[in-house]
């Protein structure tokens, strides 16, 4: 009896890995741990700062930066779709293919952001009133996040080609690089403004704009530091520039065939949160707009389990089987997810617990604002664990070139359960911005149910350079 009761506790322990895996993976997820840390501490100041100039204008730098979300997550859609075929390349000690992925995410990367710069410079009123059209301050929101957003938007471009480097440094196991150039360009970012949105020690006090003005200050210095650093370094990704056009074609059409899906998948989980963000901004005036945006800071602090699940998978799993080693990154992929899970009620208790700090972060900001703050980091908290699983899950799929797990998982259950419930609660109930959110976001459970079922065909266990058409010469 007493047997059986052993192999019962012991039998979950062998979803868990050794120690000297967890060891390695925490020497490539910590560093990417700070970097999130220290930009999501950094964007927490700003936000403290904006807040200070009242619920308007804080609102409306809010909905800008939620349209430019959507820009971010497709530049980084680039730069992990150019990862997948970077790291296993790494694992292959394929130098070639290394480059060709490298030069994917430069290319691809620069022309989407030359793209939404000029939509950001003719018509960002129309992109930012879709965001508030029912909102009771709607146009003075718009106003001011259209004046953020034609001056941030000078910083897309070096924000993409500081991605992609900084992106295929952790692609080949070094994270420490980015953690230092990012970190540079974070504390620079919370020095401008300081300067340039009251005008401190001189400076013209610009508000808004001088907060979009440090961000682009910032992005420039992030940019010249990658550079310095790929010169001196000489990574066996990079190449010199005038190779930069230099991309293999049949290799060019075997990423794009694998990551088309990935782009569809990520553009479906952006417009469902895109429109979820836009219906719970309608309950209310710019306190719930206030309100959420600082919740949503103040959760971005503990969201950087995700960057740092991704990389530690990517290259993990993805150099191991590009390695060949195939069974072995089926126990590695098992080990990921279970850690995962344990990272997220970690991060999920420190989110609750910092609640408590709403009232001294944001005491400028109105008492219905903060109460909203501190109900969606509780939600948010609840939510963690689950979302970790989540992102090892989509981690892994695409570490072994399976993207059509995430267009199944993102489009299917999204469009079928989450948008479909957000607009009957929304249509039919009023219920507050907070509790609209937490239970359109119960659909995330069958997400996690979707994408168990499919990782257990083990379409991701696969080698993408046994075809390659380069030689492995690194």
């Amino acid at each position: 009896m007493l047997n059986k009761s052993i192999h019962a506790l012991a039998r979950p322990l062998r979803f868990f890995g050794p120690g000297p895996f967890y060891r390695e993976a925490l020497a490539l997820a910590v560093p990417v741990m700070l970097q999130s840390l220290i930009t999501g501490l950094v964007s927490l100041v700003d936000n403290f700062m904006v807040a200070g100039l009242g619920d308007a204008k804080m609102a409306g730098v809010n909905i800008a930066n939620q349209v430019n979300f959507i820009f971010m997550v497709i530049i980084n859609v680039v730069s992990m779709a150019g990862g997948i075929f970077l790291s296993q390349h790494r694992g292959a000690q394929n130098r070639e293919g290394m480059m060709q992925s490298f030069r994917f995410k430069l290319v691809m990367g620069t022309g989407i952001s030359i793209l939404y710069f000029a939509a950001c410079q003719l018509v960002p009123e129309a992109l930012l009133s879709l965001m508030v059209s029912n909102n009771a301050e709607g146009a003075v929101i718009v106003a001011e996040g259209a004046r953020y957003m034609r001056a941030v938007s000078f910083s897309f471009i070096p924000l993409a080609l500081s991605g992609a480097i900084g992106s295929s440094f952790r692609d080949i196991g070094e994270p420490k690089v980015p953690l230092i150039v990012s970190t540079g360009a974070a504390i620079a970012n919370t020095i401008g403004n300081w300067f340039l949105i009251y005008g401190n020690l001189g400076a013209p006090r610009l508000e808004v704009v001088g907060a979009a003005i440090a961000t682009v200050m910032a992005r420039g210095l992030e940019i010249a530091a990658f550079l310095f650093v790929l010169q001196k370094r000489k990574p066996a990704f990079s190449f010199k520039v005038k190779a930069i056009f230099k991309i293999d074609g049949k290799f060019l059409g075997g990423v794009l065939s694998r990551s088309a899906m990935m782009f569809f998948s990520e553009t479906a989980w952006v417009v469902s949160e895109t429109i979820i963000t836009a219906l719970y901004n309608r309950r209310g005036g710019p306190e719930t707009v206030a309100g959420m945006a600082a919740g949503w800071s103040v959760a971005n602090l503990f969201f950087l389990v995700f960057p740092a699940i991704h990389t530690a998978t990517n290259v993990i799993v993805g150099s191991t089987l590009g390695a060949g080693k195939l069974d072995e990154g089926r126990a590695k992929a098992r080990w990921i997810m279970a850690g995962s899970i344990v990272f997220g009620v970690g991060a999920g208790l420190a989110a609750m617990l910092s609640t408590a700090a709403v009232p001294l972060v944001f005491g400028n900001l109105s008492d219905a604002a903060q109460h909203i703050t501190r109900s969606i980091i509780i939600v948010i908290g609840i939510y963690l664990p689950l979302w970790c699983l989540l992102n090892a899950q989509f981690g892994v799929s695409r570490a072994g070139g399976d993207t059509l797990m995430g267009l199944l998982v993102d489009v299917g259950v999204t469009y079928a359960v989450f948008i479909p419930v957000a607009f009957v609660i929304a249509r039919y109930t009023a219920w507050g911005p907070v509790a609209l959110f937490g239970i359109a976001k119960l659909s995330d459970i069958p997400k996690a149910i979707v994408a168990g079922w499919w990782l257990k065909k083990e379409r991701w266990v696969r080698n993408l350079t046994v075809s390659s058409v380069f030689k492995a010469i690194l």
